[in-house]
């Protein structure tokens, strides 16, 4: 079973800049091990190209063989950890790969939504708050929400489903607004609010 969380270092990190690759890391993490045949399958991409992108997640520890499984050449990948940590200075591409998918996952949602079972209406929520923080504040609503959140059920491929629960992402965001322009300043000149 991998481990809950890593913390990978800056150059770690390139290994993730590549879309494909975090949406296949967090296939394996969501869905759990898989061939690269099913992962091609289940992103619409070519079995060459999954199977390239996990080597390339491999060689930087992101993913890893899973031990007992295939037959022949057929080769099982599985997460190595179910979750990566990093500074945000160290890691924009990745980031980046990461709000890109999570901006997709809303979009698939969105295009289904309207067939929702109506129990599920209250427990659905796509929207956003502008708050005025400090770092520090920012840093325990952060740590309140991770708290928060160990309370429920993971979504662990691994261990059985309660009955009647679905596969629920819980996404969120947190990060100091750029500085609207003002006309003392350069139009191109963004800072951060303080």
């Amino acid at each position: 079973m991998p481990a809950p969380i890593d913390a990978r270092l800056p150059q770690a990190l390139r290994g993730l800049a590549h879309p494909l690759r975090v949406r296949i890391l967090a296939q394996l993490r969501e869905q759990g091990a898989s061939t690269a045949t099913r992962l091609a399958d289940r992103l619409d991409e070519s079995s060459a190209a999954t199977s390239y992108h996990l080597r390339r997640l491999a060689a930087y520890g992101f993913v890893e063989d899973e031990p007992g499984r295939g037959a022949g050449r057929e080769r099982w990948w599985r997460a190595a950890t179910r979750a990566t940590a990093e500074a945000p200075a160290d890691a924009e591409h990745h980031l980046r790969a990461i709000a890109a998918a999570d901006f997709q996952r809303v979009q698939d949602f969105l295009s289904v939504a309207g067939g929702l079972p109506p129990e599920w209406y209250s427990g659905v929520a796509v929207s956003n708050v502008a708050l005025r923080m400090t770092p520090a504040q920012a840093t325990e609503l952060l740590s309140r929400l991770g708290a928060l959140l160990t309370g429920y059920p993971a979504d662990d491929p691994d261990q059985p489903a309660l009955p009647g629960s679905e596969r629920v992402i819980f996404q969120w965001q947190a990060f100091p607004l750029p500085a609207p322009p003002r006309d003392d300043r350069p139009r191109g000149d963004l800072r951060i609010e303080r």
